[in-house]
């Protein structure tokens, strides 16, 4: 339910090498353990230099924008590790209770969205986890993208604003600004590149909520661009050439 619905029967390039990340990792003291959330990368070529650290929406999984890596027609020496993380099985109140994956619960499906924010901020602080483990695997902090579809937008746009060191871009797919009225931006990315993407015949996250969304940047001083797509609650083949410009630009991949 609510997956990105890939309409387009993308193959799966072999170029690429598709692992499951671990999810215990020791830290420099051999008595420590750090969690992380379980996910699925993607290194376009060995050592990568920067990252791309990409959210799911709800009921899906990391392995939803797995056939997307090859379609963004990045440069064939660009080392990028793409990292998708499986968000934790919740009970979503407008799914009746069920659980499913999820970054946080949704309690009414209306424009405005009522959600469980303690939620949502305690899975930004599991992405906050990745963005250090990138750092400690040699990537430098303004060589990584936080991109997220749908609700996995709305926990990208907290963890990208807020993050203390500077990062290269926020991508918002098909979602909306859950926490605009209680963010505490960081001083580091308050110019930071933002892309906006939305169907404009989105039934499930309507198109007024990107527009909101660029308001709401807007008014906090950021430069937000914002573009549409004759589409649904997925994604289309221009976005995603459109997601491979912005990361060749903004990850200076030439």
């Amino acid at each position: 339910m609510y997956s990105t619905r890939l309409q387009l029967a993308l193959l799966y390039s072999t170029i690429f090498a598709a692992t499951e990340s671990v999810h215990l990792m020791p830290t420099e003291s051999s008595e420590a353990i750090v969690s992380y959330l379980k996910a699925i990368e993607i290194e376009t070529r060995p050592s990568p230099d920067a990252a791309v650290i990409w959210l799911h929406g709800l009921g899906a999984s990391g392995h939803d924008f797995e056939p997307v890596v090859p379609q963004l027609q990045l440069p064939a020496d660009a080392a990028v590790r793409f990292v998708f993380p499986h968000a934790p099985m919740l009970p979503i109140t407008v799914n009746g209770g069920m659980s499913m994956p999820a970054w946080y619960d949704i309690k009414a499906m209306d424009v405005d969205r009522a959600i469980d924010t303690d939620q949502l901020m305690a899975s930004a602080a599991e992405i906050d986890k990745l963005i250090e483990r990138e750092r400690e695997r040699g990537v430098a902090n303004e060589r990584i993208v936080i991109a997220g579809f749908s609700q996995g937008g709305a926990v990208a746009y907290q963890v990208g604003l807020s993050y203390p060191e500077r990062l290269a871009g926020i991508l918002g797919l098909s979602t909306y600004f859950a926490t605009a009225g209680n963010i505490h931006p960081s001083d580091a990315n308050r110019d930071i590149p933002i892309k906006v993407y939305h169907g404009l015949h989105d039934p499930m996250v309507p198109e007024v909520l990107g527009r909101r969304t660029i308001d709401s940047l807007k008014a906090m001083g950021y430069k937000p661009e914002y573009k549409t797509y004759p589409m649904d609650h997925s994604v289309c083949m221009e976005e995603i050439v459109d997601i491979g410009l912005f990361l060749r630009q903004h990850l200076n991949l030439v």
